[in-house]
């Protein structure tokens, strides 16, 4: 994300969201797992690999991010939470967008 953002300032001649303003705009992040959230649940193992970040906006609103491997050898716990909270960034990208395009129509 943060070389996409990068790429995307270089180029960038007028007002747009950048990585900055979404991590700025974040009130809260809880990263938890499958299995955690759901409890135990009989013959599903994988649910541990599951990796799940929430995102709670200053404004309330929240999104979820979510990232599981295809093969469970290649389950990382620490990687798990990287490409949850990305899945979650990447879905505000628009929602953020939106929000400034509106505002610079309002004026």
């Amino acid at each position: 994300l943060q070389v996409t953002d990068k790429e995307s300032a270089a180029v960038a001649t007028a007002p747009r969201v950048s990585l900055a303003d979404i991590e700025a705009a974040i009130a809260a992040r809880y990263d938890t797992t499958g299995a955690f959230a759901i409890g135990t649940a009989p013959g599903m193992p994988c649910l541990a690999q599951l990796s799940i970040c929430i995102l709670v906006m200053k404004n309330g609103f929240m999104v979820i991010g979510k990232s599981a491997p295809a093969s469970p050898e290649n389950f990382s716990a620490e990687l798990g939470r990287k490409f949850a909270y990305e899945d979650a960034v990447r879905q505000l990208w628009p929602l953020m967008g939106f929000a400034l395009r509106d505002r610079l129509a309002a004026q």
